[in-house]
């Protein structure tokens, strides 16, 4: 039996990609993401929505307050910065 070890295969790494409204950009390189998702409660069967705010890394600072982006998860850039945008 031989094996191929030519090829290593990486194993594939899975980013969150989120979209939300940027609710600040007065940051140097970092903006504000207001993510509004729906949840149901389990009893009641109710619906209400819940937002999360996330600091961006934005490169360029091309986003302005009010701009619907998308971003995905990175490696962290600072003590609160985990995600980037993507353009």
């Amino acid at each position: 039996m031989t094996a191929k070890l030519d090829k290593q295969t990486k194993p594939e790494v899975i980013r969150r990609r989120l979209s939300g409204i940027v609710v600040s950009d007065k940051g140097d390189k970092t903006i504000i993401v207001k993510v509004d998702s729906v949840k149901i409660h389990p009893k009641y069967k109710k619906r209400y929505t819940v937002s999360h705010r996330y600091q961006v890394h934005d490169e360029k600072n091309s986003h302005k307050e009010g701009d619907k982006v998308s971003f995905i998860e990175c490696r962290p850039l600072s003590r609160s910065k985990r995600w980037r945008v993507i353009d």
